[in-house]
């Protein structure tokens, strides 16, 4: 892996790559927060195998992978995108993510896509909490993992400093297999740790020299941590003690261990890379030490009614089963479904059933429908190249699956089959939309909808009480891509108008009201006089309706209609327009006329008594709390807590989870953490996270009252 020299083999734009067999495949995602030069890796490994002529740049808006006008815009990725390409006889999928947190929607679908994970850190920065979290979550779960430093010839770069922040944030299997040479600020060369050699690139192409005596001292103390490394990792018991007695270890047995520890995710490797350096030694690692599909174990596969089914396995004669990692929705072409096949193989004009399944709390109903494959192609940037099947293991974008959407399985119509979805975080910062014309308004649903299926990590709310219609997002830049969306490709304008929190209102006191609907207007008159006594009940009590009418004064049969009216009108509120809670209303006394009175006179006659009990006594709004559990690095717990109580939070308490965080948490109005994704983010340099539940109603504290409800 880290001694051949070898080119990259032709795979031109015009000609989709193609594998026949899964053990010609390697689906890598890349991982690694904004700007740590991800979109520019991804142009020097097209480069170097020729699948383009030169790299983009992402300041030019040239770059493959950020093609979409709003990453060209802000400079920077905000889809998940496929940029496949050929290295020795082997195709890589390589997998490019958007290194914001507010778009880890994309994040997990590559993840979800991948069978090994290349994280990419500036040599230039630090390592940040986000990318430490990841790196948890692929060890969770076994993923092989590798870790590449970019912008080494940048003026602030420190390879040594980075090597070892790497080192503390992902652990002591983290090692480099190369030194990265620097002339005069530019990077021109490699030193293989375990050839001792140095690949010279300052002419442009690849030489082989010796190192200069200045690097022996680096040489000796990395190579032999990288040794020491690899043979802790080996199956071969005897290479330690060989090797401890001193005895020279074969180099070839060396990179064999190496390449099995780094495709089980046992070890890690570390890459450096500079302008117009390290891409090749990328590609090796990536295709000599990165497992195949057929290595990389499948999600949990079950039958539509959740049945396991057990020996699916990643066989291109086996049971078709595949999983749309991504759909995007173009008005000229229709929705494109990037498909991650499993198993089986995927070819045009087949019928396939589509499953979706879990997702319904987010606007994505549950469906199953059979579909006609419409063409394969192997997408590279905005260019769709035809291809003419897609076997087990590879990915491949299908066009107008109408009713697919992301995270939906594709499978046999014979045999529908159901995978397992991937773990989305819920988005937890609404924000209120409306069109901002009548045309606007006519197209928005449909917008919407088209929005839902792309992003699973969007859910769509339209409120009934505050009449609002509500995008649940990850965070503000979320929010503004999705509006950007919304007029740029689907030609809808809305503007954010105010979140409205849904408050209730209640009474504060006891006491006795009267309605009266008494009218005479020719022919039948209303008559309908109705007592109440009205009383709160504590929080949680909903409402109670007693009947203590004795003597028949109100018909029984009108009875229920007091009851109807005193129900409509505590829904419509009686002080803000907000609906009432936590109420006993007991019918005791009242008047009926024998012709004249009737089920709507006296529904009228509830209402009005409730209106007027609410001029006697003093009428509560109140406000909801939820209960907040917040997620967070030990570090940021006292600042946390500090900040919840401004927000007029009561912290419960805390709990140790794992090493390193905690759980704080704390009951909170509602009020008061519509933007709490957003504040917790910047408090927690993006590694915090939170839930929140709904716990019950309390009063408004007064000095808010007229705030709020104005």
């Amino acid at each position: 892996m880290a001694e051949k020299a070898t080119g990259g083999a032709a795979g031109a734009a015009g000609r989709a790559p193609a594998a026949d067999r899964p053990d010609m495949v390697r689906n890598v995602v890349l991982v690694g927060h904004s700007g740590s030069g991800k979109t520019t890796l991804v142009e020097a490994l097209l480069a170097a195998t020729r699948t383009v002529q030169r790299p983009g740049r992402v300041e030019d808006g040239t770059t493959v992978s950020d093609f979409d006008e709003v990453e060209v815009r802000q400079q920077r990725s905000v889809n998940l995108t496929l940029a496949p390409m050929v290295h020795n006889d082997i195709k890589i999928n390589l997998l490019d993510t958007p290194g914001y947190a507010d778009f880890v929607g994309d994040l997990r679908a590559g993840l979800r896509a991948a069978d090994a994970a290349l994280f990419v850190v500036s040599a230039a920065e630090d390592v940040d909490g986000l990318t430490r979290m990841l790196w948890e979550e692929c060890a969770a779960v076994g993923m092989p993992r590798a870790v590449v430093i970019t912008k080494i010839d940048h003026q602030r770069a420190d390879f040594h400093e980075v090597l070892a922040s790497c080192q503390d944030a992902f652990g002591d299997s983290v090692a480099p297999l190369y030194l990265p040479v620097v002339t005069n600020g530019r990077m021109n060369g490699l030193i293989g740790l375990l050839t001792q050699k140095f690949y010279n690139y300052a002419t442009g192409a690849r030489t082989e020299n010796a190192p200069g005596p200045s690097y022996q001292e680096q040489i000796e103390e990395y190579r032999g941590a990288l040794i020491e490394g690899i043979i802790q990792e080996s199956e071969d018991e005897s290479l330690m003690d060989r090797y401890l007695s001193g005895e020279e270890i074969d180099t070839k047995a060396l990179i064999g261990d190496l390449e099995k520890a780094v495709a089980r995710g046992g070890f890690h490797p570390v890459l450096a890379t500079g302008t117009g350096v390290g891409a090749l030694e990328v590609l090796q690692l990536i295709t000599q030490g990165f497992p195949s599909p057929l290595e990389h174990p499948l999600p949990e596969v079950t039958e539509i009614d959740g049945t396991p089914v057990p020996g699916i396995a990643c066989d291109p004669e086996g049971p078709l089963v595949a999983e749309v990692v991504k759909t995007t929705s173009d008005p000229y072409v229709g929705r494109i479904s990037l498909v991650r096949v499993f198993s089986g193989t995927l070819r045009p004009d087949m019928t396939v059933h589509v499953s979706g399944h879990g997702l319904a709390d987010r606007g994505h109903e549950d469906h199953d429908v059979d579909e006609r494959i419409g063409a394969l192609s192997s997408p590279l940037g905005k260019l769709q190249r035809t291809t003419p099947l897609c076997v087990a293991g590879d990915i491949v974008a299908v066009a107008k699956l109408s009713r697919a959407e992301t995270g939906d399985t594709l499978s046999s119509k014979e045999r529908p089959l159901l995978m397992a979805s991937w773990t989305m975080p819920e988005p937890l910062l609404p924000v209120a939309i409306q069109a901002t014309s009548k045309a606007d308004d006519d197209k928005l649903g449909q917008a919407l909808q088209r929005l839902v299926a792309e992003d699973p990590t969007l859910r769509l709310e339209n409120n009934a009480e505050t009449r609002q219609l509500v995008l649940w997002c990850m965070g503000e830049a979320h929010a503004d891509v999705l509006l950007d969306r919304l007029s740029k490709r689907h030609g809808v304008e809305v503007e954010k108008i105010e979140l409205r929190v849904p408050l209730r209102e209640t009474f504060g006191g006891s006491c006795q009201a009267l309605g009266r609907n008494v009218k005479q207007s020719g022919g039948h008159g209303q008559f309908a006089i109705c007592h109440l006594e009205v009383e709160p009940l504590p929080s949680g009590g909903g409402f109670e309706f007693v009947d203590k009418i004795v003597g028949g004064v109100v018909p029984r049969q009108f009875i229920p209609s007091v009851e109807k009216g005193v129900r409509t009108q505590m829904q419509r509120g009686v002080m803000a327009g907000y609906p009432m809670v936590d109420v006993r209303v007991t019918l005791y006394d009242g008047k009926a006329h024998s012709v004249d009175s009737s089920d709507m006179a006296f529904q009228i006659a509830g209402a009005l008594a409730l209106k007027e009990a609410a001029s006697k006594v003093s009428t509560l709004l109140l406000e909801p709390v939820d209960e907040v559990a917040v997620l967070i690095a030990d570090d940021h717990v006292g600042a946390v807590m500090s900040d919840l109580s401004s927000r007029r939070g009561r912290v419960l308490g805390s709990e140790p989870v794992g090493t390193g965080r905690t759980l704080v948490r704390a009951e909170v109005p509602a009020l008061e953490i519509t933007r709490y994704a957003i504040d917790l983010r910047s408090m927690s340099h993006g590694t915090g996270s939170f839930q929140r539940t709904f716990l019950r109603y309390e009063p408004l504290p007064a000095h808010l009252v007229d705030k709020v409800a104005g």
